[in-house]
């Protein structure tokens, strides 16, 4: 028994990895629970240094060849978040346009800071997720109408509610409901000197239960793809669901951009923790722009009593 141990022993360090590193690289991540874990697969990418090393001084050649081969898989596929694009704004000139994007925690969030932080940053769009009524009342009579006075308005009591604020005039709002009833709300921006930008304010329901995982998936199958041809387009919010998740790099591939990613600036934790518990941050928030938009600027903030941090870009439009 002993011996079988000690011969299953690297096998068993070497394999959990290498097993994640199949599951992300195949895409098998649209049911529960693997939707929830695959967003931690940048840990899963550290972590498995330590069984490699600990193979390699034990002199267990063949499981340490399958750790090693892991490691660089889940490199390969985590990394690029660290580094910049050559040139992100190649292509682009024209209006700037600076987005936010918040998840305001059913309303909790501090409404007096987050008008703070749309006068810091001059923000021309806000896109606002889990927002009520009575946060749009207090962010009003801290100075938000001032600022951003053209409103896509589809705030509601709990967490489904949505909005788009605007510093510049909004046409054709609309609000798109995904399955489970989270929101978006969506607009047309006309912005002085580079015309129309559809934007919408992203919020597929989460994957936390077997159950709503499928509503999770068809809420992404709906979201609105890139018009590389047509219309900008910028789809900005809490996308619950990270670069590991195939069905968001499948809406990326349509033809937009993160704009974190953009920067090297794809590993930035946006939420958690969440409800008292040590969750290792994760980047669920991010600004998808259409791949004619330059990146000048990336940033995630802090915004007291919210689980999420928000996220803000600068834009240059075509």
């Amino acid at each position: 028994m002993k011996r079988f141990l000690l011969s299953a022993l690297p096998w068993i360090l070497a394999l959990p990895a290498a097993v994640w590193a199949v599951f992300r690289i195949a895409g098998w991540d649209d049911s529960y629970p693997m939707a929830q874990l695959m967003a931690f697969t940048p840990y899963v990418a550290a972590g498995c240094l330590v069984p490699l090393a600990a193979l390699l001084v034990w002199r267990r050649w063949a499981a340490a060849a399958l750790a090693a081969v892991t490691a660089v898989a889940l490199a390969a596929v985590v990394l690029p978040r660290w580094f910049a694009d050559g040139d992100p704004t190649a292509g682009a000139a024209g209006a700037t346009l600076r987005v936010m994007s918040a998840n305001v925690l059913v309303g909790s969030a501090g409404a007096a800071e987050l008008v703070d932080l749309v006068r810091t940053h001059r923000v021309d769009v806000l896109a606002l997720q889990e927002v009520t009524p009575d946060f749009l009342a207090a962010a009003d009579a801290a100075g938000m109408r001032d600022e951003l006075p053209y409103r896509a308005d589809y705030a509601v009591p709990g967490v489904e509610g949505s909005a788009l604020l605007s510093r510049h005039p909004l046409r054709d709002a609309g609000v798109r409901v995904n399955p489970g009833g989270f929101r978006q709300a969506h607009a047309e921006v006309s912005v002085p000197g580079a015309g129309s930008v559809l934007v919408e304010s992203a919020h597929p329901l989460a994957p936390w239960a077997d159950f709503v995982t499928p509503l999770w998936k068809r809420g992404f199958e709906g979201q609105p793809r890139a018009t590389p041809q047509g219309p900008v387009r910028v789809l900005l919010g809490d996308f619950n669901a990270t670069l590991d998740h195939h069905l968001l790099r499948d809406l990326i591939d349509s033809g937009y951009r993160d704009a974190a990613d953009v920067l090297g600036r794809g590993l930035s934790g946006t939420w958690g923790p969440y409800d008292g518990d040590t969750i290792p941050p994760v980047t669920l928030d991010r600004v998808l722009a259409d791949r004619r938009v330059g990146v000048m600027d990336f940033q995630v903030l802090e915004l007291p009593r919210s689980d999420h941090r928000p996220v803000y870009a600068e834009l240059v439009l075509p």
